[in-house]
């Protein structure tokens, strides 16, 4: 059974679904030609809509059993907000990267991708070494 916490960031997250909604709107506008934007800036904006939909939602699937984990303290906290923070790094990474007119190649903004990388590594194998040692345990 998810904390109360871990409730409260799952609503958190389904309401952040939302803004990635009108993401997807304004992709709708760039490929229609209503928002000028070059190959690469159309790329990494689709990049950064579809990773910010699937770190959320897979955000949620986390939080629902990570209290089953065999975790505590720091270890539990990175298992729990390391994928919804990678959430915010990764995407920002590809959106603001290509920022301005017609861009040839991302700014150094790209560090926050790479920074959001890091940190989903580092929640996904917490997380999943946790699990495997909560079931363990359990048996």
């Amino acid at each position: 059974m998810p904390s109360p916490n871990d409730l409260t960031l799952i609503g958190i997250l389904l309401l952040a679904l939302v803004t990635v909604e009108s993401g997807g709107y304004f992709l709708t506008r760039i490929v229609r030609g209503r928002v000028p934007a070059n190959a690469l800036q159309v790329s990494f904006f689709r990049a950064g809509h579809a990773h910010a939909a699937v770190l959320l939602v897979l955000s949620i699937a986390i939080l629902a059993v990570i209290s089953y984990a065999a975790l505590d303290g720091f270890w539990l906290w990175l298992a729990s907000i390391g994928v919804p923070i990678a959430a915010i790094l990764m995407p920002a990474g590809f959106f603001l990267s290509v920022l301005g007119k017609d861009p040839e190649r991302p700014n150094r903004l790209i560090w926050l991708l790479w920074a959001g990388v890091a940190v989903l590594t580092a929640a996904l194998i917490t997380a999943g070494i946790g699990l495997i040692a909560g079931g363990v345990a359990a048996l």
